[in-house]
Order: C-alpha cells, then sequence, then structure tokens
C-alpha cells in the first residue's frame, strides 16, 4: 500500500484528485475521510479476497458468529492499527494539513448495536481475525442504530440515530449474494417417494441483500467478514402487484414498509404486539438469511452435506439468533431431502450458545400464535422439537410432570427461547465463573443435570487492540518501553508489569499519563457543558447502560449524600471528585429515565451552588457510544462497577478500566470476581452483599427497606430529598417512581441495603487516593493483571474448546 509518510502522501494527494476531483487545498476533513477510508478498505481488499480463497482451497472449518448487534464502534484508527500503518498516516496527514483525531470524528459510530452484547461480539470479530482463525460475523444492517440521546431540560430525549446519512465506506453492497426469506402463508403436505413433503405456500417473500464489511486481522494479512442483511422488497410492483395505480400499489406501498421495517430499527419497541412481531420477524430474517448464505458457500466446496458440522460451526450470541436451529433443520430436512435423525444430528453438533444473563425478561419467550402465523413451518419444527424432548425427558424422568414443564420449550402458550437453545446445542457457556455457577446451579440446574457435559464457562474478553493501543497509545508506549513488545501478541505478557509497580520513575510515568488524559476528557467536558473540570479531581466514573440492577441510583444517591455532609459543613476535608456518567435507557423504561433526570438534576444543583467550591462535580455525558469511551476509559482514576451481587453476567466495562489503570470499586459480581482473584482485597474496593446473600433474600425473604429506610438516617434525608419541596424536587411527583420503588417495591436491587457499605468504600478511597505512590501501585498491578482479560485468550478457548477450529496460517 505505502510504506512511509511520503509514499503515503502521494498516493493519497492522487487519490483525492482522482476521486474527488479536488486539489489538496480545498478539501475538507469529511472529503479526507471519506478518502482515507476508501483507500484502507480498497488496499485490505486484497488480503480479503485472498483470506477467503484461501478458506476455500484448503476447506477449512468455519465459524459463524449470529448476533443482533456488532457495536463496532469508528473503523478508521482501528483498522490503521492493524494494518500498521497507523504513524505513518498520522504524520503524513500533519504534514498536508491535517489532524488525525479531527478526521476521526468525521466518522458515525455505527448503529449496528447497544451495549456490552454487541461490543463484545466487536472484540471478537477482532481477535478471530488477528489470531488467524476463520471466523465471521452475520448481523443485520440496522439503517438507524438505537437512537440518538439528548438530554433536554435534564430528560432523555431519543432521536433518530442515522448512522447511514453519509453512506458506509467500510461496507461493500453484494447484490449477488442475495437470498429470499418467507413469512406467513400456509404449509401444505403431500407424500412423495414415500415420504413426507412440506410445501410452503401464499407466503410474502423478502430479499435479503447483504453487506460486507471486512474485519482486518492485527496481521494485516487476515481479513473476515461482518455480513450484515438488508432488507429490500422482493420485485417492482409492477410484477407482482399489477398496475401502479389503485389497490395494487396501495398493497405494494405497504408491503414495501412492512419489508423495509425489518432491518430499519435496532431492538424496535416490543411493548405492543407490533413491535413484538417485528423483532420476531427481524430474528429469522437474520437466521434464513446468513444460513442460506452460509450452505452456499458450503455446497462450493463440493462436500457431502453429512460432513457440514466438520466444516461449519454456528455460534448463537444470546437467545435471539435461536431460529437458526429450526430454520437450519428446514433446509436440511425441506431443500437436502434428510430425515429427522440425520438433521437433528448434523444441527446440535453445529451449534453452540452463549448464554448471556439470568434476568427473567431477557430470557426471550414468544406467543405461540405469533410464530405459528408468521412462521408457519418453523412453528411445526419447534412443535416437533418440543414433542421429542418431552418424550425424553418422560422417559428418564417418569411421572415427574413438575420437571417436565419447568424444562419444556413449548409451554403456557410461550415458546422459551433459552430452553430450544439449550435442547438443540452441543455446548452452553456462561461468560464469567460466577455466572456459569449460578446457571448451573440455579437458573439451568434441570438442564445441568439432564446434560452434565454441556455447560462451560467462557469468561468474556476485550480487544487490547481497540482498547489500550488506540484509545490510549501514551500508556502503550511505556509499557512496549518496559517490557518489549511480545506483549501485543501475547496479553498475558503484561504480566511482567508487575515488577515496576513500586518503581518510582514508572510511577511517574504512568501518572503524567493519566493527567493528559484527563486533561483531554476536561476539554471535552467543557466544550459540552462550559464547566472547567479539576484534572487533580477523583475521575468517578459509570458508564454503560441505564438499568436498575446496575445501580446508577446508588451512585447518584450516595454524590447527594456527600453534597448533604457539605452543605452541613462546607470546609469539610474530601479530596475532590468529578462524577462521570453515561448511560442510554430504554425509550419505555421509565424509571430508568427518571433516574437520568434525577442525576442531571442533581448535576445542576451541586455544579452551581457555591458551598460546594468544587470538591465535587457531577457530568452526565449524552449520547454514550464506543468513541465517546474511547475518550472516558483512559482518563477514569475510579470505575463504578456496583451491579447488585448475581446480576450482572460478566461485564466488559470493568475489563477496559482495569486495562487503562482505573480502580475498581464494585460487588463481588460477574467478572468482578476474577478480578479479585488477581489483584486481592488491596488492589480493588469491595462492598455490598455476595452473590448468596442476594440470592438467599430472594428465597427467603426477610429484607425490609423500609428498616432501613426508619434506621438510617442518611438514607432516609437523601429519599426524603426525592418528594419533598426542595433544590432536588422542584415538582411533587417527579422522583416519586423512584421513592417508591425502593419502598413500596422493597427495593428490589438492594440499593439500599448496600448503600451503608458503599458510603464506607468511598471514604476508604478518599484515604487512599491522598497516598500517591500506593495509588499508583495499585494501578500498576491492575493494568499488569489487566492482560488475562484480552478477548485474544477468550477466543483461544472457544476456537478450541468449542468450535473445534485451528489457526489458518496465510
Amino acid at each position: 500500500m505505502f510504506n512511509d509518510k511520503e509514499s503515503f502522501k502521494q498516493v493519497f494527494r492522487e487519490t483525492l484528485i482522482g476521486k474527488l476531483g479536488k486539489p489538496l487545498e480545498e478539501a475538507s476533513n469529511a472529503d479526507v475521510y471519506k478518502i482515507l477510508g476508501n483507500m484502507i478498505r480498497e488496499n485490505a481488499g486484497k488480503n480479503w479476497a485472498e483470506t477467503n480463497q484461501k478458506y476455500k482451497v484448503d476447506k477449512d472449518k468455519q465459524v459463524y458468529y449470529f448476533s443482533m448487534e456488532f457495536l463496532i464502534g469508528r473503523l478508521l484508527g482501528n483498522n490503521l492499527l492493524n494494518m500498521g500503518v497507523l504513524e505513518v498516516v498520522r504524520e503524513g496527514l500533519a504534514d498536508l494539513g491535517f489532524c488525525l483525531q479531527d478526521i476521526e470524528e468525521e466518522e458515525s459510530d455505527a448503529g449496528l448495536g447497544n451495549g456490552g452484547l454487541g461490543r463484545l461480539a466487536a472484540c471478537f470479530l477482532d481477535s478471530l481475525a488477528s489470531l488467524q482463525y476463520a471466523g465471521h460475523g452475520c448481523g443485520i444492517r440496522y439503517k438507524y442504530g438505537l437512537f440518538e440521546q439528548k438530554i433536554v431540560d435534564g430528560y432523555q430525549v431519543e432521536l433518530p440515530d442515522y448512522w447511514l446519512q453519509n453512506d458506509n465506506v467500510w461496507e461493500v453492497r453484494r447484490e449477488d449474494k442475495q437470498v429470499e426469506v418467507r413469512f406467513w402463508g400456509a404449509i401444505e403436505t403431500r407424500e412423495e417417494n414415500g415420504r413426507l413433503v412440506f410445501d410452503h405456500t401464499q407466503y410474502e417473500a423478502v430479499r435479503a441483500v447483504p453487506y460486507d464489511v471486512p474485519i482486518i486481522g492485527a496481521d494485516r494479512r487476515h481479513v473476515n467478514t461482518l455480513r450484515n442483511w438488508s432488507a429490500e422488497s422482493i420485485t417492482q410492483p409492477s410484477r407482482t402487484f399489477g398496475s401502479f395505480a389503485g389497490t395494487d400499489y396501495h398493497k405494494f406501498l405497504e408491503y414495501k414498509r412492512s419489508v423495509e421495517s425489518i432491518s430499519e430499527f435496532l431492538y424496535p419497541d416490543d411493548s405492543q404486539y407490533e413491535g413484538k412481531l417485528l423483532r420476531l420477524k427481524q430474528q429469522y430474517f437474520l437466521c434464513s438469511a446468513g444460513l442460506q448464505s452460509i450452505l452456499r458457500t458450503y455446497n462450493k466446496l463440493a462436500l457431502p452435506i453429512e460432513l457440514l458440522p466438520d466444516k461449519v460451526a454456528l455460534h448463537i450470541n444470546d437467545t435471539h439468533p435461536t431460529l437458526l436451529i429450526p430454520e437450519l433443520m428446514r433446509i436440511l430436512m425441506d431443500v437436502h431431502g434428510l430425515g429427522w435423525d440425520e438433521a437433528w444430528s448434523i444441527t446440535t453438533r453445529m451449534v453452540s450458545y452463549t448464554n448471556h444473563t439470568i434476568l427473567s425478561e431477557a430470557l426471550e419467550k414468544w406467543p405461540i400464535q405469533m410464530v405459528r402465523e408468521l412462521l408457519p413451518r418453523i412453528f411445526l419444527i419447534i412443535e416437533e422439537i418440543n414433542a421429542r424432548f418431552c418424550g425424553e425427558l418422560m422417559s428418564r424422568y417418569p411421572g415427574d410432570q413438575n420437571r417436565i414443564e419447568q424444562m419444556a420449550i413449548i409451554h403456557e402458550d410461550q415458546v422459551r427461547m433459552a430452553h430450544l437453545a439449550i435442547v438443540a446445542s452441543h455446548s452452553v457457556n456462561g461468560v464469567a465463573a460466577l455466572h456459569t455457577e449460578i446457571l448451573m446451579k440455579r437458573e439451568m440446574r434441570l438442564f445441568n443435570e439432564m446434560y452434565p457435559h454441556r455447560f462451560n464457562n467462557k469468561t468474556n474478553g476485550i480487544t487490547h487492540r481497540r482498547w489500550l493501543l488506540h484509545a490510549n497509545p501514551d500508556l502503550a508506549n511505556l509499557i512496549n518501553q518496559s517490557i518489549g513488545t511480545r506483549w501485543v501478541s501475547h496479553p498475558q505478557e503484561m504480566i511482567g508489569l508487575i515488577k515496576y509497580c513500586e518503581d518510582a520513575s514508572f510511577q511517574e510515568q504512568v501518572a503524567s499519563i493519566k493527567r493528559q488524559n484527563k486533561l483531554r476528557l476536561a476539554e471535552y467536558i467543557y466544550s459540552k457543558h462550559s464547566v472547567h473540570v479539576d484534572p487533580d479531581s477523583i475521575f468517578d466514573v459509570q458508564v454503560k447502560r441505564l438499568h436498575a440492577y446496575k445501580r446508577q441510583l446508588l451512585n447518584i444517591l450516595h454524590i447527594l449524600h456527600l453534597y448533604n455532609q457539605i452543605k452541613d459543613n462546607p470546609s469539610m476535608d474530601m479530596v475532590p471528585r468529578t462524577f462521570i456518567f453515561g448511560a442510554k435507557a430504554a425509550p419505555s423504561y421509565h424509571l430508568a429515565k427518571r433516574i437520568i433526570k434525577l442525576i442531571n438534576t442533581v448535576a445542576e444543583v451541586v455544579n452551581k451552588d457555591p458551598d460546594v467550591k468544587g470538591k465535587i462535580r457531577i457530568f452526565f455525558l449524552e449520547n454514550y457510544s464506543v468513541s465517546l469511551a474511547e475518550k472516558i476509559i483512559p482518563a477514569a482514576d475510579i470505575s463504578e462497577q456496583i451491579s447488585t451481587a448475581s446480576k450482572e453476567a460478566s461485564g466488559t466495562g470493568n475489563m477496559k478500566f482495569m486495562m487503562n489503570g482505573a480502580l475498581t470499586v464494585g460487588t463481588m459480581d460477574g467478572a468482578n470476581v476474577e478480578m479479585h482473584e488477581m489483584v486481592g482485597d488491596n488492589n480493588m474496593f469491595l462492598f455490598g452483599l455476595r452473590a448468596e446473600q442476594v440470592m438467599d433474600y430472594y428465597q427467603h425473604g426477610g429484607y425490609h427497606a423500609r428498616d432501613i429506610y426508619n434506621g438510617d438516617s442518611r438514607v432516609k434525608e437523601v429519599l426524603d430529598q426525592l418528594i419533598k419541596p426542595g433544590p432536588i424536587c422542584c415538582h411533587a411527583t417527579e422522583f416519586e417512581s423512584i421513592f417508591h420503588s425502593l419502598l413500596d417495591n422493597n427495593d428490589e436491587f438492594f440499593v439500599l441495603k448496600d448503600f451503608a457499605s458503599y458510603v464506607e468504600t468511598h471514604v476508604e478511597i478518599d484515604r487512599a487516593y491522598r497516598n500517591r505512590q500506593e495509588w499508583l501501585k495499585k494501578s500498576i498491578i491492575n493494568i499488569g493483571h489487566s492482560g488475562k482479560f484480552s478477548s485474544d485468550n477468550t477466543i483461544s478457548r472457544y476456537a478450541a474448546e468449542i468450535w473445534n477450529i485451528s489457526p489458518v496460517r496465510l
């Protein structure tokens, strides 16, 4: 492509003129981004083609990772890094009068995901390519992302996230790879050559067109594919609906709108029937289109269908893509003519499933009638799977009707997708040791008893290339200077940093890098809020999806308590704190949206109060995204990982903060448990109930939130401020729902129970931060141990223990 700065500048100038007909002097930042992005993608194209050809010629086993989300963020910087030309391009652009950081800001965050589920999938794709595995992503090309969040008068307002408005330079439309997906209609049966044949008639056809994004590995030569499907109308109106006038044309327009809605929005509101139906459509659309494409690729290998499990692995990222199980059965039986037993054997050897939650609302269930009407053939197959599974249960556990009802795939007019995924998979994994233990011993105990070798743990991971090398290059360079560069390809070797944890010179360099990152974030905050931030204050950060179990509420109630202390004693001695929040609440999640309003209300009161004198600053940074996280995480001193113990499956934000030197204040939940095993009590701040205590309260009762309200004056004071007239409560009913969720609903997530412990822990944080050398020692120990949480390690375990794939040497 180009080997040095001068050749880059020459190629860039020529491409700019050739593509846009503009001299360099007239080029805008948007022009530079477009040209640079196209240059990188086109140059990756050769390796992309060679990678795919290698897979085809050698007939390597390939894994296809199905996910409704791929939160890939911006790709320009990450691709430049993986192609080994980041510094060449940075310096070359500077010579041409442009700043690479400004150019990166021209790229929209891809609206293909929402939170941790989608970011994990993106990290996995990066690791698959970087470790040279044949592994691809299968997703949907949403026209609009979740939503663009604006904060207006403290409230969340949702605007359309039209991230494709300026096109996506990284994707390639593959119209020649389109497939047809069918909905509705009827199933007619007939006998042919002694076997029953199922004909799908009167269906509505949808055209699925793939848009491929190259996933460039760290060796730059290995390029995998993220294939996102777009739903389009199948034909022109004149071919299907007759004339362009009258009823036929209106029918076509209605059909077209219905079709395009399938890939229009990420997670349409499912609080009403129409939204639920659209979500089910999306899920089947992804599964059917993806499987048809995969099997078409397999057919080109000219191998018998019986060898399919030896060449293809299918992975379900949470329950959303579970319909690929009955869809694969349909294709194997109805298209390839296999019998049930043969098709079932192939399916169960190909499919593996990752469970991401123990929250009941996230364990998907679909109404029988909806599935039967929308997907008539698929429902028949699910019904047969359930009948055969229940028959097996009756044989194993005769007379145990209660067990059968608890485990059935279809029960009480609902299709339980998690049960279907478990029954039809050869592997079911949790995403942290504690999460997997809870699944095996509690939530999925009956399935674990029946399939004792099926469940396993694969703790989540993050790609250190994006979250350290790209997001925090100064720290990465310091690590290179200290222990060499081998850690970049073997991240667990970051443990070598531990020997520097008490080295005064190394500590000062870490401190200097952290302060520069804090200054950059302070500049960003000033640009958004016009408020100066003290870079010597503790940057205390909680950025993640807004949900009651993640307990942003606990955080803001503690801040309100701190404010009350300052009002009582304006001269109190404390290390200044800058509290930073970032989160989106689902549009229909009213309690979560009220918590956002509360955070912003407290921020407005505190930040303007002269009595505070800079001791506390609070900022809610709107429209939290991957690119915003890249600014926040390197600057954090404290990482708030305070979910109710037993509720967070793993977390990956905790790993990103740890890798960038922040210290964790957290519960013993998710991957926090494994972080604690590595760094010990002295290097993180633990508080609150343990998982077994939480589960005991849920099972046996005994917790009364009002007892804490009546017994702890601090709790009573902050809760009363939510409902009694004053600076926080300007409208009598504004925060009533929060108040009642804690007291009348008995504090489902133990916010009040953990309040005292949380307050004491923050007092400990204040003391610890005053000892600069000890704090830096803790920070370095966390950085050194963080390499274990690289997604490279996680993917290596998936590859060896679940997918049975090996690296492909190019």
